[in-house]
């Protein structure tokens, strides 16, 4: 094996990239035109355009990957995830050029890239499967009548789906309608492959899934569990490993099942086995991934392996060099998935030029795994994924601290993103405690998510603010006074205070109380401060805002103001510019493309009532009328592409 083409984009490119350099191996990068000054493409030996923007026309396309094999002369090619990974097709005609293929074989790709078939196969295994109706389903009306046959809630799923693409639940027949098409849209879009079935949903499960490691000499391996419940619209947010929930005679159940469906299809190089567990520990097979998963991180974490490199040594015919009995179990691990996306706004993906983006420096605890650079963009045609931001510790609770520390020492500007999710999940008494289960964010966060607790107290939030102003204004201007007062605003609530140097810290003193001693690490224009407060410490991400500053730490964002006396004094006296009136407007909450419109002018409408279909990074998004009313005008049609916050239709 002398050079592998990498058939996928972003951190997974850059990661295997890596790998094959640290083993001596040339690399062939192939890029779509909107990736063409991306992280990968600039770490590859050599970078191949492989078509338009849009994965159908260029990521996906069979034919466009074979051409660059045929040109680059490459002899192995890696698929990462997602894309062609499991796509039978491409496997096979890698075979017939005598191109080796770094993952399973084309048997198990085939069997277990079909959710139905691969239902079948672990049934006849001897593995633990949900009741459900695995054929296909064909209509609406079909997917009602073997809901109501199964029972509800029931999970609709495209066969070929995957990533939490094509998966919608269901509660009753009017779900069960919108979810099929869903289900099958989705699939038909991003998988090429529309057919969808229907099992029994598990109320209140676990999603815990099995690595496994096998290599063409009989040799099959599972390396430990992974936790992946921390989920929403069945895509992983957090995950774990080992899991808090899975004891040892579990893990060695839930593996030597993996272990045994592998076996059924002749399964080599590294896949997963994804099961539903319930309250009780009882296990049901879900799905088999016959690829690298986005959450190999953490296993490597645990076991001190490096999946990619064991992938690419069976892939060229070696031998795992170890044995069931000596895979580690060692320390704990948790991923963040790092998404471009707004939680404040139901998740709607966010796209754009990253202006600002730091991540947390790496060591033994911290891994940052990344396709991104400061100055790059965040495009609407893929999966919005910024990072995977990894932390280990020798138990849970260590791995938990280091990842508190990580998220807030991450600093991202530009598009919108899920930090202050990822913390306050993290932070989270239940997440702590290992009280969780796939409805955890749609618990915990039942209407919207809105920020954190408050993790400090107001006074230190206040004092913060000052200091912060009090900084900058000491660089602008020589002669501020050894005594500053402030009036602080912080969310609305007003508080006055004095500043004092005192042999580098400052003595922060609000009316009424002791001196507050604050240590401050804070240069100007910068956009994060080291914090060091009694009974505190910590990092606030700082933006700037026409005035004030949003800060942000723990999860909490916070608005603050800090003016001095005759500053606030005048600002009184200031008129507030109106926000223009949005509330008989539907505005598109991300950039996108306009799938369906489903009324017109001067039709009435209902609240709740769909109204238009948005796509963004390959998710269908209903949008529905907020109140009852009448449609004025309609500004968009389908096929038409949207920017945030355009209006897409008025209402009398």
């Amino acid at each position: 094996m002398n050079k592998i083409l990498i058939a996928n984009r972003g951190e997974i490119a850059c990661r295997v990239i890596r790998t094959a350099k640290k083993m001596g191996i040339a690399t062939v990068a192939v890029y779509s035109e909107a990736d063409r000054e991306t992280l990968f493409v600039r770490e590859a030996d050599e970078a191949i355009c492989v078509g338009p923007a849009a994965s159908s026309e260029s990521y996906l396309v069979v034919e466009n990957i074979l051409n660059a094999i045929d040109v680059s002369g490459a002899d192995a090619v890696h698929p990462g995830y997602g894309f062609l990974s499991e796509n039978a097709t491409f496997c096979e005609a890698l075979m017939e050029r005598g191109v080796t293929f770094i993952g399973p074989g084309l048997r198990a790709i085939q069997a277990m890239g079909d959710k139905i078939e691969s239902k079948r196969i672990a049934e006849a295994s001897g593995v633990n499967t949900i009741p459900g109706y695995d054929g296909i389903i064909t209509s609406q009306d079909q997917a009602v009548e073997v809901a109501n046959q199964v029972g509800y809630p029931v999970m609709i799923k495209a066969s070929a789906g995957g990533g939490g693409k094509g998966m919608r639940v269901a509660h009753n027949d009017e779900e069960a309608r919108e979810g099929w098409e869903t289900a099958s849209n989705e699939g038909r879009s991003y998988f090429n492959d529309d057919r969808v079935f229907i099992e029994k949903f598990i109320e209140n499960p676990r999603h815990i899934e099995i690595q496994i490691l096998a290599d063409t000499f009989g040799n099959t391996l599972y390396l430990n569990e992974r936790e992946c419940s921390i989920q929403r619209r069945n895509q992983k947010v957090i995950e774990e490993a080992p899991s808090p929930f899975v004891d040892p005679k579990m893990r060695q159940a839930m593996g030597e099942q993996a272990v045994m469906l592998s076996k059924a299809v002749d399964y080599v190089s590294a896949g997963t086995v994804e099961f539903i567990v319930g309250a009780d520990k009882s296990f049901y097979f879900l799905e088999m991934n016959t690829r690298l998963q986005v959450e190999h991180p953490i296993t490597e974490k645990i076991t001190e392996l490096d999946l990619v490199e064991q992938m690419i040594r069976v892939a060229r015919g070696e031998e795992l060099s170890f044995v069931q009995s000596e895979v580690k179990l060692r320390g704990w691990a948790i991923e963040c998935r790092v998404y471009a996306e707004n939680p404040y706004r139901n998740f709607m993906p966010s796209t754009g030029r990253l202006v600002y983006y730091r991540a947390p420096a790496e060591d033994a605890r911290i891994r940052v795994d990344s396709g991104v650079f400061e100055g790059g963009e965040v495009s609407m045609f893929y999966d919005p994924m910024i990072s995977k931001l990894i932390s280990w510790g020798r138990d849970r609770d260590e791995a938990i601290s280091h990842m508190e520390t990580a998220l807030d020492d991450y600093l991202i500007q530009g598009p919108e993103h899920n930090l202050d999710l990822l913390n306050t999940i993290i932070r989270h008494p239940r997440f702590q405690s290992g009280d969780i289960s796939t409805n955890f964010i749609a618990e915990e966060f039942a209407d919207g998510f809105h920020g954190a607790k408050p993790t400090l107290e107001s006074t230190q939030a206040f004092a913060i603010a000052a200091a912060i102003v009090e900084q900058e204004e000491s660089i602008l201007f020589n002669d501020i006074p050894p005594v500053q007062s402030y009036v602080v605003t912080v969310d609305g609530q007003e508080i006055e205070l004095t500043i004092a140097h005192n042999q580098g810290s400052r003595l922060i003193t609000f009316e009424g109380s002791d001196p507050l001693n604050v240590e401050f690490y804070f240069r100007p224009g910068a956009r994060l401060a080291k914090v060091y407060i009694p009974d505190y410490s910590g990092t606030y991400r700082i933006r700037r805002l026409p005035e004030g500053y949003l800060l942000s730490q723990g999860g909490r964002s916070v608005t603050a103001i800090a003016r001095t006396r005759r500053h606030h004094e005048l600002a009184k006296h200031m008129l507030l510019k109106l926000p223009k009136d949005m509330s008989r407007m539907l505005v598109s909450p991300m950039p996108g493309m306009v799938l369906k419109v489903m009324v017109g002018k001067g039709q009435v409408v209902n609240a709740g009532q769909p109204l238009c279909v948005l796509e963004a990074m390959k998710m269908e998004n209903a949008m529905r009328a907020e109140n009852d009313g009448k449609v004025k005008e309609v500004h968009v049609v389908p096929g038409q592409a949207v920017e945030a916050d355009a209006v897409l239709m008025e209402f009398e």
